[in-house]
């Protein structure tokens, strides 16, 4: 975790959730060839990158960089040391949800160079968003790494498992059976620092 320990939120011991399935695994084809462009793009004078908010770290070798469009949270870590980009987390939007649910749902996408992974850069990303009132809606498939990072986040955030069909979100309680975790249309979500499940349900329309 790179935040200054009076941005982290205090532990809550949660109990552990379901598993979800972990059938994606994005190799590092052309990762490089992607960070380097974006980085060029955030140093580049007149591009619309160049110029974003700048938020220091404890590692005074990272920055971070960040934008908002069409209500979608961008953020780049830069590496200003080594003149590369470690990694960024896309908070996107969802097209599979209802109008209600877009208003506090966002599905977060994160790509690292692999010398920056297992720092704890995502998670202390993934909490900033959290912690600034988001609630995140998984994808149908996850990686290993994201798997392994909800893990970790469901011990501070509420958690839980939805059916998400016709745009809409379905409770299916914390956890589920096997049968039920097998479908593409289920999602786990946790809720951003002060919701609740009832606001929640309220706000989304979920059933």
């Amino acid at each position: 975790m790179f935040f200054p320990p009076s941005l982290r939120p205090p532990p809550v011991r949660r109990p552990r959730p379901a598993e979800l399935r972990i059938d994606v695994e994005h190799g590092p084809d052309r990762l490089d060839g992607e960070l380097a462009a974006i980085h060029g793009r955030l140093h580049q004078p007149g591009h619309r990158l160049h110029g974003l908010p700048v938020v220091a770290t404890d590692d005074p070798d990272l920055v971070l960089r960040w934008r908002e469009a069409d209500g979608e949270f961008y953020v780049y870590v830069d590496d200003v040391r080594h003149h590369r980009l470690a990694g960024y987390v896309v908070f996107n939007r969802l097209i599979e949800v209802n109008r209600h649910a877009d208003r506090c749902l966002r599905a977060p996408h994160s790509k690292f160079d692999p010398r920056y992974r297992r720092r704890g850069l995502a998670t202390a990303i993934y909490r900033w968003g959290l912690d600034a009132g988001l609630c995140l809606l998984t994808g149908a498939r996850q990686s290993p790494a994201a798997h392994a990072l909800w893990h970790a986040l469901a011990r501070h955030y509420t958690i839980g498992c939805v059916d998400l069909r016709d745009k809409t979100l379905t409770y299916l309680g914390r956890e589920v059976s096997p049968e039920v975790l097998g479908k593409l249309s289920t999602r786990m979500f946790l809720l951003g620092r002060g919701w609740t499940l009832d606001r929640f349900t309220a706000a989304t329309g979920m059933r």
